[in-house]
């Protein structure tokens, strides 16, 4: 046994291939190109095989990662798909988009002798395999069991809950308040990192297992909680509209023109099609010199978006070190490559406008780091007299986001002092009989796995309050 694990030891973590900076900053195609079947092989069988398989403590979704592995690992790809998708309505998403490293591969232990196997590689692997051959897709479904359950938002934890439900024989509608389902999958994240036609083929597979999507409908508008409780005859309602009010800085000069939120920027951009203007009629402003403030995924989607519209210069003003910025390194390093100017330990202090009422500049602050603050982090404090100007036609404020107020504003619901739905962590049930809530809207801005597993969970409780009633 140890001599076979030292030979997996030695086998190197198989690299996808990808775009080069120099091609991939001209289109907005996606920057990883995926296994072949034959990387994906040699990449499974680097498994160990681990009698407590740790990997599995570390999947928000409870995924049984070796048992799906072993299945590419014998050639059984379509198969593996299958054992993914039991406990995973989104691989194909979350293969690309969520944070492995620090979750189960983080947990890995053949990663304490080298680096570990590339779980999120392989579950986009078999994903995509299984959906480009149409092979294997859909689950069975429980028959009827007379559980109406109407899902408040399209975003990871409302599409999860809703998968859940819909295979043990409830009746699900989505309602989602844009007019393409997928929510932040769709509006937040760029074509380059997530392809919008991943987003969809994941959407009409719960379409296909029964799952009702109805756009262009915002509940707390167009219809409250209570009424579809009340008059439309739903048993639960699962609140997962996230968290997409965006957040500014409150300095001077924020209100000129070529400020964006990071919210307004991207969803024009990906939602609305606007680097495909004029061919799509949504406008978005172009900018030479570009600044996006922010250190998260966010801020790296907004920096690389800017670029690939045709921007000279991007910088990305951060207030901490490359340290304490919470994107992935993944995405910090692809920005890097792609030539993306890192301003850190610089925090704005006010923004520069000219005659016409355009931004032209930011007076920015050096800054050095303290003690820890709440997030563990250091906290910065600025440097006196290191103020300095960073030339800038536009700024995109990518700092955060807080939740959707129009629920709560709406519902007697119980909230917290920031607006977050409060929740049970386990089953997600609120202070509102029959109404669960669960994802950004109740943690705040977090990551898409954690919001698919705030879904399965209340999931599972409203599916055991059911039994009970």
């Amino acid at each position: 046994m140890a001599e076979t694990e030292a030979k997996k030891v030695k086998v190197p973590r198989q690299k996808m291939k990808e775009q080069t900076p120099e091609e991939r900053v001209k289109n907005f195609n996606e920057v990883p190109l995926g296994y072949t079947p034959e990387q994906a092989q040699t990449e499974a069988q680097r498994c160990l095989m681990c009698k407590k398989h740790p990997c599995a403590a570390g999947c928000p979704v409870n995924i049984d990662i070796q048992s799906f592995l072993k299945l590419i690992a014998d050639e059984k790809y379509i198969e593996a798909a299958l054992k993914v998708k039991e406990e995973n309505a989104l691989p194909a998403i979350c293969g690309r988009v969520c944070p492995q490293e620090t979750q189960c591969e983080e947990l890995c232990v053949l990663g304490k002798k080298g680096e570990p196997v590339a779980i999120g590689a392989l579950e986009r692997f078999v994903a995509d395999y299984a959906r480009e051959r149409g092979e294997g897709e859909d689950l069975e479904v429980d028959p009827p069991n007379g559980l109406k359950v109407a899902v408040v938002g399209t975003g990871p934890a409302g599409l999860t809950v809703a998968g859940d439900l819909i295979r043990k024989g409830c009746e699900v509608t989505i309602f989602e308040a844009f007019h393409e389902p997928g929510g932040v999958l769709v509006y937040g994240i760029p074509e380059f990192r997530l392809p919008k036609a991943i987003v969809k083929a994941e959407v009409e597979y719960l379409e296909r297992l029964g799952v009702k999507i109805v756009t262009n409908f915002v509940v707390g508008r167009t219809q409250t909680v209570d009424a579809l409780l009340e008059e439309e005859g739903y048993d639960a309602v699962f609140v997962g509209t996230g968290a997409g009010l965006p957040m500014f800085m409150n300095l001077p000069g924020e209100n000129l023109i070529g400020i964006y939120s990071a919210n307004e920027y991207l969803i024009r951009v990906n939602l609305m099609r606007a680097y495909k203007f004029p061919e799509a009629d949504t406008p978005v402003i172009i900018g030479k010199n570009v600044a996006v403030l922010g250190g998260g995924n966010v801020a790296m989607d907004s920096a690389r978006t800017a670029l690939r519209l045709g921007a000279e210069r991007v910088s990305i003003v951060y207030r901490r070190s490359r340290t304490e910025m919470p994107a992935r390194e993944a995405e910090i390093h692809h920005a890097e490559e792609e030539g993306i100017d890192f301003q850190l330990l610089t925090n704005p202090t006010q923004f520069i406008g000219d005659d016409d009422g355009h931004v032209k500049g930011m007076e920015c602050i050096r800054m050095e780091l303290g003690e820890p603050d709440d997030s563990g982090r250091r906290r910065p404090v600025p440097m006196e007299g290191s103020e300095f100007l960073i030339d800038c036609d536009l700024v995109v404020v990518a700092i955060g986001n807080a939740p959707n107020p129009l629920i709560p504003s709406t519902t007697e619901i119980e909230t917290s002092k920031w607006g977050t739905i409060i929740a049970d962590d386990e089953t997600g049930r609120t202070s509102r009989p029959h109404v669960y809530a669960g994802g950004d809207i109740v943690t705040g801005a977090a990551t898409v796995i954690e919001a698919m597993g705030a879904g399965k969970r209340a999931a599972k409780a409203i599916l055991e309050d059911h039994k009970k009633s």
